[in-house]
């Protein structure tokens, strides 16, 4: 199978001038700079005089270990399929859909263009070392627009001036190193004992943004030649070597100067090695500028892909196939920068932008374990990683954010939730797939295989509805109560049943089915469209039904429109009597919409017309109790009548209702009327409901022959009635569908009633 191209509207054509980095320069170099940072220099010394080299040591491993689950988390996806121009944001987005892409991707832009600001004022600060009153916000200033005028220059010339800052990063490493030899004295460690002042997490917290550069070569994914070889071999290289080196330092420390000494001497590494300030100092502003560096190279590039799709203004996403395409976004990342120069204390701005880069580390990582667990054919990455540790990769994440900043920490995430929310309610149309479908997949499969090995019982009965509406238009009324009846409990399904054949080019099924499903999201039903081509309608309602739905989820209630045709009506009897045996319940419905909607100030109030003969009653009173649970139907009132011959007759019903009632836990209320002798059963009916929203009548089961006769009597029973519905349960459960094992109970307690009424009140 060969992989599909998921790089959608924001897989860019670029020339190939544009994609002409490799490993070393694109994704080794940028990663391992913005790694080997400032914390490195100037706080990892502190770190070892306050915990001591056995906690220091387990905080680098820690840290690391969460960085590496990262980098082999995007190494997984990145060797899966093409990676677009945006990198994290490319990667998160084609996984778990575009809203979810846009919450990160934003402050994830957001975050590198501050990052700048944050970066040049680090390095005006820096410079006070030798040049005490340096301007320090004018000096952050200058350092902005000179790492904008780099970016302009192109990612392949930014990144080749980053190579003699590496440099200068090597040389201060190897200078350090030197001097921590020829001070380490007597051949042994000097003891290193925590000073109790700071707790272990708390020097997590300090240490851990020194390693979260891990994905300052991903950003540049859209100028690689080859991301799926660059992106995991040069990132995991980085990610290896800062490990190397943070393991390294703290030894060195240790080997060069007292706990003492590491704690109050911020500048201790100039101390330690020969020529301190002029082979430290260099190191310290590289790294520092290297980082900025790569955070404008890193931020029009996300803009960029946010413009493609459409999540920014779309000039901003422009192809012209050279490093003019880049222009404005580069543009509006040095202007917004600059703005944050403007600022000045930008101490409060640092934290959060640490939880956005966070949260980013943390989305890839589960981004990875949804891949791996949706299971889809496609992901055949060629880095595999366990989902669980991907997980844990995502988990750790989140855990580092309120270790270092609760407080940033939570406005991040709800910074996040919310943009989401807000991309959720715009409907856009994208062409790629994401792993969410993978994952529902995997959970509906998994469910399915469980629920078919458990047995139905009638506690566990819910609406399955299949809904048959000839013009789903004309027809949502119908389709609305089905999805009413279901009350979010079962699922719905609307068919429309097309006479023809398949064969006939006229017939476009998959337009229908689409053009249904819509109307449906319009009006906010939860049901799923359906069409079937069939040679007959009364056969088709049958095969359709025998053959929806799976494992459990089959439909089990067939709504059906009310029929002009008395004919017709009478073929839909015939139909009953196979759904019958197929142990599926029939709801015949004729509605009159001008009676959906209440009337002011009056309680909409629901019948239920008891009979007992048929056993039909228990679904009705269920269907009534589902419909009322509706937020529409809320305050319905549901009246269970029933007709007695004679006074003794209605004071057996009403013991029988009123002991019914409470124990099948339905609000309603029973009410049992004398038959007058003057009346028929029809004119009862009409007079006693002709205000009631909704009617529930029981369906016999016709002789047969005798079907119109009995199609004809349906229609006088409705009548004038606003909205009525006729049930026939022919469910499994048949007499036990509202109180299991009540079976006896009911027969024992139900009137009699007169056999001229037999076959109406059914």
């Amino acid at each position: 199978m060969a992989l599909s191209n998921t790089g959608g509207v924001a897989a860019s054509k670029s020339a190939p001038e544009r994609r002409n980095l490799g490993t070393f320069l694109g994704v080794y170099t940028p990663t391992i700079l913005t790694i080997l940072g400032v914390i490195m220099y100037l706080r990892s010394g502190w770190l070892v005089g306050h915990l001591g080299l056995s906690q220091t040591l387990v905080v680098v491993a820690l840290a690391n270990l969460i960085t590496l689950i990262t980098a082999l988390s995007f190494s997984s996806i990145a060797t899966n399929t093409h990676v677009g121009v945006g990198g994290a944001y490319f990667i998160i987005s084609r996984s778990l859909g575009l809203e979810i892409g846009g919450a990160i991707g934003v402050p994830l832009f957001l975050s590198q263009t501050i990052s700048v600001t944050l970066y040049s004022y680090g390095l005006a600060e820096s410079l006070r070392i030798v040049w005490p009153e340096v301007p320090v916000q004018a000096t952050a200033f200058v350092i902005v627009i000179l790492v904008g005028f780099l970016a302009f220059l192109g990612a392949k010339f930014a990144l080749r001036v980053q190579l003699p800052l590496m440099a200068l990063v090597g040389l201060s490493l190897v200078a350090f190193a030197i001097g921590a030899f020829l001070k380490f004295s007597g051949g042994s460690f000097r003891t290193t004992v925590p000073s109790g002042e700071i707790t272990f997490w708390a020097g997590f917290a300090v240490f851990f943004p020194a390693v979260t550069g891990v994905m300052a070569g991903l950003g540049l994914s859209g100028d690689l030649r080859d991301p799926g070889r660059a992106i995991p071999l040069g990132a995991i290289a980085a990610v290896l070597t800062g490990f190397a080196v943070y393991l390294i330092v703290p030894v060195l420390l240790v080997m060069a100067a007292s706990s003492a000494d590491l704690r109050e001497d911020s500048l201790i590494w100039t101390r330690i090695a020969p020529f301190g300030l002029l082979l430290v100092l260099p190191g310290i502003w590289s790294a520092i500028f290297s980082s900025a560096v790569g955070s404008i190279l890193g931020a029009p590039r996300t803009l960029q892909a946010l413009a493609r799709d459409r999540l920014a203004p779309r000039f901003l996403g422009r192809r012209t196939g050279d490093w003019k395409e880049l222009a404005p976004g580069i543009t509006a990342a040095v202007v917004l920068a600059l703005a944050a120069a403007l600022l000045g204390n930008l101490n409060a701005v640092a934290g959060v932008v640490t939880m956005f880069f966070l949260t980013v580390y943390g989305t890839i990582n589960i981004a990875a374990a949804v891949e791996t667990l949706s299971r889809d054919p496609s992901w055949r990455p060629r880095v595999r990683t366990p989902w669980p540790v991907n997980l844990l990769g995502g988990a750790a994440c989140i855990f580092a954010m309120f270790l270092i900043n609760p407080l940033a920490g939570a406005f991040a995430i709800l910074a996040e939730i919310s943009l989401w929310q807000y991309l959720s309610r715009r409907e856009r149309k994208v062409r790629w797939g994401d792993a969410r479908r993978g994952i529902y997949e995997s959970l509906v499969r998994w469910t399915l295989v469980r629920l078919a090995r458990r047995p139905m019982s009638a506690r566990n009965w819910r609406p399955h509805v299949l809904v048959f509406a000839a013009d789903p238009i004309q027809h949502l009324d119908l389709i609305r109560f089905g999805n009413w009846f279901s009350q979010g409990r079962g699922v719905v399904t609307a068919c429309q049943l097309v006479v023809g054949d398949l064969l006939d080019e006229n017939v476009d099924v998959i337009k229908m089915q689409t053009e249904m499903q819509e109307a449906l999201d319009q009006e906010g039903l939860v049901a799923f469209a359906e069409v079937g081509v069939v040679r007959d309608v009364v056969d088709g309602i049958v095969d359709v039904a025998q053959a929806n739905g799976m494992a459990g989820i089959e439909s089990n209630t067939v709504v059906i429109g009310w029929a002009k045709e008395k004919a017709r009506l009478a073929e839909f009897l015939h139909a009953m009597k196979r759904l019958e045996r197929l142990k599926k319940s029939l709801i015949i419905g004729r509605i009159q919409p001008r009676h959906l909607f209440p009337r002011e100030g009056v309680v909409r109030t629901v019948h239920v017309w008891w009979g007992g003969l048929q056993r039909n009653g228990d679904l009705m009173l269920l269907l009534a109790h589902l419909l009322t649970q509706n937020p529409e139907w809320r305050q319905s009132q549901v009246k269970v009548m029933s007709i007695a011959s004679n006074e003794l007759t209605k004071v057996q019903t009403e013991t029988f209702l009123n002991q019914l009632i409470p124990r099948i836990r339905i609000d309603a209320k029973p009410h049992v009327i004398v038959k007058p002798k003057e009346s028929s059963v029809q004119e009862l009916i009409q007079k006693e409901s002709a205000r009631a929203e909704v009617v529930f009548m029981g369906l016999a089961t016709p002789n047969a022959g005798e079907e119109e006769d009995y199609a004809e009597r349906l229609d006088n029973l409705a009548g004038d009635l606003p909205a009525v519905f006729f049930v026939k349960n022919a469910s499994m459960f048949t007499g036990e569908l509202v109180e299991p094992n009540q079976t006896e109970a009911s027969e024992e307690a139900e009137p009699d009633s007169a056999e001229e009424e037999k076959d109406e009140k059914a």
